[in-house]
């Protein structure tokens, strides 16, 4: 096999995890499966693009390239408002639609249709904003890097993946080493109970919905700067994500990162031992597998 599978599984498995983080912990929190997180993805790529080319209108220097990179400083300024403006829209959508059902004690079949719906809405008006036509970040062409044992790498590859882990790391950190975080485990236990001895409710599912929209926004950003952006794009995305939280294990963050790596990687040997028209099983077969033989994923915990 050869051994740039492991780069592209790695690169591919890194943009699930950070994505999974968001499902996992929605879920974990608010119990049912948001299939509209898919196009916060999509939303934040497109946004931190309409922003990227904004800056660079008002100063061409903001676009020149970082050394070693394709892209200059207008893309990372642009990416975190980039964040901002996804973390408004998740709070908007949880305002507007999720909120409201959750006061009206609405069932998850309920929920889970009304993400559907949420989900078909945004991809609808981010292809009317930005047509269909696939759009990029930079054009410049990047030399990949050796790595070693065959293995080649650009410069913004390495530094996703080191953006990736970073952000892993410091989300493990928050809801193990912080109050809002132990607040969040509290709510995913037992979310009555935790009202009850004073844990502010809303502001975890506040603080939730902004985490996950956070971790969207760079995932596609990550994902339109290695490939390119389409309406479809988090759509694409959305199966390995699901695919990924459940294998991890719900409500676990280092789960969800291992089981998209697995997932990625998984992907890329199925692209080169059996064929490309395959690659988009393997996430369901993962799911399949891992709903059967271990419900409560790899790091997650048995339901009692």
């Amino acid at each position: 096999m050869n051994p740039q599978v492991l780069i592209d599984g790695l690169m591919a498995g890194a943009l699930y995890g950070l994505g999974a983080i968001g499902v996992t912990l929605t879920y974990s929190i608010l119990r049912f499966a948001n299939f509209a997180h898919s196009e916060l993805l999509t939303f934040g790529a497109y946004a931190a693009l309409a922003l990227s080319s904004a800056l660079g209108a008002l100063s061409a220097g903001l676009l020149e390239p970082i050394a070693p990179f394709s892209f200059g400083w207008a893309l990372p300024l642009a990416g975190l408002v980039a964040v901002a403006l996804t973390g408004l829209l998740a709070l908007a959508v949880d305002a507007i639609l999720f909120g409201r059902l959750r006061h009206r004690r609405s069932s998850i079949i309920v929920m889970v249709m009304a993400s559907f719906g949420a989900a078909l809405t945004l991809r609808s008006l981010i292809e009317f904003a930005f047509t269909s036509k696939p759009a990029y970040f930079t054009r410049e062409l990047q030399i990949a890097l050796p790595l070693g044992q065959g293995m080649r790498a650009t410069p913004d590859q390495l530094l996703s993946l080191a953006l990736a882990a970073i952000l892993v790391i410091g989300v493990h950190l928050l809801l193990t080493r912080t109050a809002i975080g132990r607040s969040m485990r509290a709510v995913s236990e037992n979310q009555a109970l935790a009202g009850v001895v004073g844990v502010d409710v809303r502001r975890v599912i506040r603080v939730v919905w902004l985490l996950g929209a956070a971790l969207a926004c760079i995932a596609g950003i990550m994902s339109g700067l290695l490939v390119q952006l389409r309406p479809y794009m988090g759509f694409d995305l959305l199966l390995p994500l699901f695919a990924a939280a459940i294998l991890g294990g719900i409500g676990s963050v280092p789960g969800a990162m291992l089981a998209g790596l697995i997932v990625g990687l998984a992907e890329a040997a199925t692209v080169q031992l059996v064929g490309a028209e395959w690659r988009t099983a393997v996430a369901f077969v993962i799911l399949v597998l891992v709903l059967l033989l271990r419900p409560q994923g790899l790091l997650g915990r048995a339901q009692a």
